[in-house]
């Protein structure tokens, strides 16, 4: 046994291979998230044709998942910080399930709005947990790659899902319930994968010190590779006293503000591009099918940035590439929105724009798993996320409008893109790596990777 903190030996051990298999549970868990965003868009038209519902009743539908989202992330990841990771992924998976399954029993707008609601709950709740998990199961030199790899779930997702929904759709009368069942089947399926695979977070064990929390810890660390310890580290009383109120109060506050309203600007931006694309390509006189290739694109530009993006952080400080992401998205989207009316150029251009707005997207989840200590990891991750969802909702009423009103493409996009310059610009503000420490408190993760381990000659 070892008398060293088993949240340093993970920081500064290589990632064995439970640990990077659970960073690739959270992959699989993430990619829920973008194949129920965008099963719901292909639902959608069967949806209206069986029930005759207008554009309007129908945009209800479509927003319940979000305001679900929202509110899941914001209140479930302080569960996820009070009562564990695992537990709370394992619940939300349950929640998910069941909100996919009872979609398809329903029989009007009122009660399928209430479903999609539950879905979105569990899916904001469990955004909010992986996060962390993916953080507090990676050494400090593959913290930001985990993260990142995490978050490409979300397009990888959306195109593997979209694939399986176009062959479940397809005909002109399709059945839109199959979606919904094909949903449940996956989230099912992940639930024993959480279970019997992702032991509790030892960070997460350390800091609260639940019963039975060394025993739990010596199983993790076994599994990992790694040597039992011989007691839990000592946590002040003062520590023990914090709740996640925390991010709220200061030395937390401005950081909370600052990753906040970067996340939602962003998240304005991105979800432009996601929303507006086939309407715009349609409009372009382009037909259907071939506004979905654009968008399949985008999202395969998208997961390519993420993993990108990860491997660069290997190499490059993550707030500066970050930044670097946000601007080149303003730029991008800007270009998008002075594409001709080209399908193979839009293609590329949206695949660049996938790009850069994901990675994006990625540097600032990895940016929010490391400014945020144990405590309140989970659910400063879920407030940030949740608020940030807002930019989602806000984002096709805010273009819709300006199309509306008359103002052609170049000046809706160039528009739309200032979101990630304002990002970027408040980014500009963070600190990482040098945030105060507090009696007592427990520890930001390190920022400065420890030596790897010299192999044996």
């Amino acid at each position: 046994m070892t008398t060293t903190d088993p949240r340093d030996v993970i920081a500064g051990a290589p990632m064995s291979r439970l640990q990077w298999a659970v960073v690739a549970i959270t992959v699989a868990l993430n990619a829920l998230d973008g194949f129920d965003v965008l099963s719901i868009s292909f639902a959608s038209p069967g949806i209206a044709r069986e029930w005759g519902m207008n554009p309007a009743a129908l945009g209800i539908v479509l927003s319940m998942e979000l305001i679900g989202m929202a509110l899941g992330s914001v209140f479930l990841g302080g569960v996820a910080d009070k009562i564990g990771r695992r537990p709370t992924i394992l619940g939300c998976l349950v929640v998910m399930a069941v909100g996919m399954v009872m979609a398809t029993t329903v029989r009007g707008l009122i009660d399928l709005s209430i479903w999609r609601v539950v879905t979105g709950l569990g899916i904001g709740g469990m955004l909010a947990a992986i996060n962390a998990v993916a953080a507090e199961f990676s050494n400090t030199q593959r913290r930001a790659l985990s993260v990142s790899l995490m978050s490409i779930g979300y397009p990888l997702g959306a195109v593997l899902g979209g694939l399986v929904v176009a062959q479940l759709l397809r005909g002109a009368n399709a059945d839109w319930r199959p979606v919904f069942y094909f949903g449940a089947a996956m989230t099912a399926l992940l639930i024993p994968v959480v279970y019997f695979v992702v032991p509790e977070s030892v960070h997460w064990l350390a800091r609260k010190q639940p019963a039975g929390a060394l025993d739990r810890i010596n199983k993790a660390m076994r599994r990992m590779g790694h040597a039992a310890v011989s007691a839990l580290p000592e946590i002040g009383a003062a520590a023990r006293s914090r709740s996640i109120a925390e991010i709220f109060q200061p030395g937390l506050v401005a950081i909370t503000t600052i990753v906040t309203l970067a996340y939602f600007f962003h998240i304005t931006t991105f979800y432009f591009i996601v929303k507006w694309i086939p309407k715009i390509v349609v409009d372009m006189g382009f037909v259907q099918s071939s506004a979905a290739g654009v968008l399949v694109w985008t999202n395969v530009g998208g997961a390519t940035g993420g993993a990108v993006f990860g491997l660069l952080t290997l190499r490059f400080g993550l707030k500066p590439l970050t930044i670097v992401l946000l601007v080149l998205s303003t730029v991008m989207v800007t270009l998008f929105g002075r594409s001709p009316a080209d399908l193979e150029r839009l293609a590329l251009i949206c695949a660049m724009a996938g790009f850069c707005t994901n990675a994006g997207i990625v540097g600032l989840y990895a940016i929010i798993a490391q400014v945020f200590p144990t405590q309140v990891r989970a659910f400063g991750t879920g407030f940030t996320v949740g608020v940030g969802r807002g930019g989602s909702v806000l984002a096709p009423i805010i273009a819709g409008f300006l199309f509306n009103y008359g103002y052609a493409l170049p000046v809706v996009a160039m528009t739309m893109a200032t979101g990630s310059l304002f990002a970027a610009a408040v980014l500009t503000l963070l600190k990482l790596g040098d945030r105060p420490a507090v009696p007592g408190q427990d520890r930001p993760m390190r920022t400065t990777p420890l030596p790897e381990p010299r192999p044996a000659r």
